[in-house]
C-alpha cells in the first residue's frame, strides 16, 4: 500500500494586482522526503512557500487559489504561527535569530522552559524562571543530530555564519511537532565543507520521518539528495522528476527553456575589436551582490547582458564601477585607468547608468520630468546653465526643449514636462530615467533590471529603445537583469554571474542546458 502524503498543495494560483505569479501548482510529498524546487529567478519559488507558510504578504493581497492538505486535512494557513502549530518549520535565506543572545536562547525563542520557584507558588506562573538547565540539555541534543560540536551556551553575536544557519535548522527541529522544513536556499552562504555537512544533517533529519522542502539553485546539491524534484518556470510546474531518473542537463533545460523572440540582431553580429570597457579582479562590496574578482571585456558597440540569479552578485558590477559600493581591482574605459569609488569620474569618462532602484536611487518623485532628465547633466557636466557676468543661472528655455525633445524620442506619456514624476507609470519613471541618463550623452551606458516592475506593454518598449540607442547611436550598453528570456533577446553576448564571478560567457542562442549550468554554478560540467 502506498504511503499517505503529508502535504498536498492543489491547485496554487496567486496573482499580484491582475498578474498572476502562479497558476495550477500541485505538489505531493510524503514524510521523510526530501523534494526540491528549482528555478530561476521569478519562477515562483518564494511566491509558493510563501503560501505555505502563512506569510502575510499572500494574505494582505487578496491570498490565493487551491487548496493546502497536511494529512488528508485540508488546512487554513493564514499566519506563519499557524504553520507552526500543524508542524511546519521554516529556515530563511535570511538569517532570524537576535544576535546578542544565546544559541540556546535563539533555539529556544518563544518555546521557553520555564520552573516554578518560591514566589510564582504564591504570585502565580507569571513569575516563574527559565529552567536554562532543561534548554541547555534540548539545545544540546538538537545540535548533536546535526553534528555541531559548538557549545550552547555562546552568544551568536560574532559566530561564522555556518554556525548561524545550523542555530536555525537546530530550532525547527527542536519543535517537537515539527513535521515538514522547508530550506530556503540553506547552502547559499556557506563554505563547500559546511556546505556538505549541511547536506548530510538533512538526510538524517529525513531518516526521522521529517518532510523536507529544498530550495536552491544548486543542481548538484539537487541531485545529491533529493527523492523528487519540481521544476517551476513562469510561476507554472513544467515538470516533477525523480533523482533517479533526470540530471543536471535536464533539470538545466526545464529551468530555462522558453521560445527567445529576438528583438534585434537576426544573426549573430561582428563585434569591433576595440575594448570599451576591461575590469580585472573587480570586487565590489555591495551588500546582498558581492563580486568577487571579475574579469570582464566589453566591446565598443556591443551590447552586452549580465545575467545570473538573484543575491549572486551580477547587480554589483555596474553599482562598483560606477562607484557607487566601494570597490577595488582595475578598469579600463577605452584603454585608460579609471579611478574607482568615485561617481563624479565614471560619468566624466563618459558613462551613465539606469539604477534597478529608480523611485529609491534613480527618480527624484517630487520633481519635475524635466528637472529629472536634466540633474545629473546639470551638476556633474554643468549642461543647461547660462553665464551672466560671474553668475550662473538654469537654462530654463533650454531645459525645457530638451525634455520636450526626449519625451517625444522615448514616447514618455505624460501631461509635460512640468508633471511630477511620481505620477507617471512604473514603464513611463523607467523612461525618464533612461532620458537622464542619455542626457550625459555617454559612450557607456549602464542599464539594471530595466524592465522591473513594468508591464509587458512598457517592456517591450523600454527594450525597443535601448536596442535603438545601441545600434542607430552606436552607443555601447551593458544590460543587468533577471530576465534571461530579455537577455537573449537583445544582447550580443551574455555573461553569467554565479557566486561573485563570471562563470561563462555565452551568445544569446547558446542551449538553454548551457545557460542553465552556468546559472547554478556549474561551469566545470559544463567544460567536461
Amino acid at each position: 500500500m502506498a504511503e499517505a502524503s503529508l502535504l498536498q498543495m492543489q491547485g496554487i494560483g496567486k496573482s499580484y494586482y491582475g498578474t498572476p505569479v502562479l497558476q495550477d501548482i500541485n505538489l505531493n510529498i510524503k514524510p521523510g522526503e526530501i523534494h526540491a524546487i528549482v528555478g530561476e529567478n521569478g519562477a515562483g519559488k518564494s511566491t509558493l512557500m510563501n503560501i505555505l507558510f502563512g506569510m502575510e504578504v499572500i494574505h494582505s493581497t487578496g491570498g490565493f487559489d487551491g487548496e493546502i492538505i497536511i494529512n488528508g486535512k485540508k488546512e487554513k494557513i493564514d499566519s506563519p504561527q499557524r504553520a507552526m502549530e500543524i508542524g511546519i518549520g521554516m529556515v530563511h535565506q535570511e538569517f532570524m535569530l537576535l544576535p546578542n543572545y544565546s544559541i540556546t536562547e535563539n533555539i529556544k525563542l518563544n518555546r521557553e522552559v520555564l520552573k516554578p520557584n518560591f514566589l510564582s507558588r504564591v504570585f502565580g506562573q507569571k513569575i516563574e524562571h527559565l529552567n536554562m538547565g532543561q534548554m541547555n540539555t534540548d539545545s544540546r541534543k538538537a545540535l548533536d543530530k546535526l553534528g555541531i560540536g559548538i557549545e550552547e551556551y555562546v552568544t551568536v553575536a560574532g559566530l561564522p555564519v555556518g554556525y548561524m544557519q545550523f542555530t536555525e535548522i537546530a530550532r525547527e527541529i527542536d519543535k517537537t511537532n515539527v513535521k515538514m522544513i522547508v530550506f530556503d536556499e540553506p547552502t547559499a552562504v556557506l563554505a563547500e565543507t559546511e556546505a556538505e555537512k549541511l547536506l548530510e544533517s538533512m538526510k538524517a533529519i529525513a531518516e526521522e520521518g521529517i518532510a523536507i522542502l529544498f530550495i536552491t539553485h544548486r543542481l548538484d546539491e539537487v541531485i545529491s539528495i533529493s527523492d523528487n524534484i519540481t521544476v517551476l518556470r513562469d510561476g507554472k510546474r513544467v515538470g516533477t522528476k525523480k533523482r533517479e531518473e533526470t540530471d543536471v542537463y535536464e533539470l538545466a533545460e526545464l529551468m530555462v527553456g522558453r521560445k527567445i523572440e529576438k528583438m534585434v540582431h537576426g544573426e549573430q553580429r561582428e563585434l569591433k575589436n576595440e575594448i570599451a570597457l576591461k575590469t580585472e579582479n573587480l570586487v565590489v562590496h555591495m551588500p546582498g551582490e558581492k563580486v568577487n574578482g571579475v574579469n570582464l571585456e566589453v566591446r565598443k558597440g556591443e551590447f552586452l547582458g549580465i545575467g545570473g540569479l538573484a543575491g549572486q552578485g551580477k547587480v554589483g558590477i555596474a553599482n562598483g564601477v560606477m562607484g557607487l559600493y566601494p570597490s577595488r581591482g582595475q578598469v579600463w574605459i577605452n584603454g585608460s585607468p579609471l579611478s574607482l569609488n568615485d561617481p563624479g569620474e565614471s560619468m566624466r569618462q563618459g558613462m551613465a547608468y539606469v539604477s534597478e532602484d529608480r523611485r529609491g536611487v534613480g527618480l527624484l518623485l517630487d520633481s519635475s520630468i524635466e528637472l529629472n532628465i536634466v540633474i545629473n547633466a546639470l551638476h556633474n557636466q554643468k549642461k543647461f546653465l547660462k553665464k551672466y557676468g560671474f553668475f550662473k543661472f538654469q537654462d530654463t528655455k533650454g531645459i525645457r526643449d530638451h525634455a520636450l525633445k526626449m519625451i517625444k524620442e522615448l514616447d514618455i506619456r505624460c501631461t509635460g514636462p512640468g508633471q511630477l514624476v511620481k505620477r507617471l507609470s512604473g514603464g513611463n519613471q523607467q523612461k525618464v530615467c533612461i532620458a537622464r541618463a542619455l542626457t550625459m550623452e555617454p559612450e557607456i551606458l549602464f542599464v539594471s533590471e530595466p524592465t522591473r516592475g513594468i508591464d509587458v506593454g512598457a517592456k517591450r518598449l523600454v527594450l525597443e529603445t535601448l536596442v535603438k540607442l545601441n545600434e542607430e547611436l552606436g552607443m555601447t550598453i551593458v544590460m543587468t537583469s533577471s530576465e534571461l528570456g530579455e537577455l537573449r533577446s537583445v544582447c550580443d553576448r551574455i555573461a553569467i554571474v554565479s557566486e561573485g564571478n563570471i562563470s561563462g560567457v555565452l551568445p544569446p542562442d547558446g542551449s538553454d542546458v548551457d545557460f542553465g549550468l552556468l546559472m547554478a554554478g556549474q561551469q566545470e560540467r559544463r567544460g567536461a
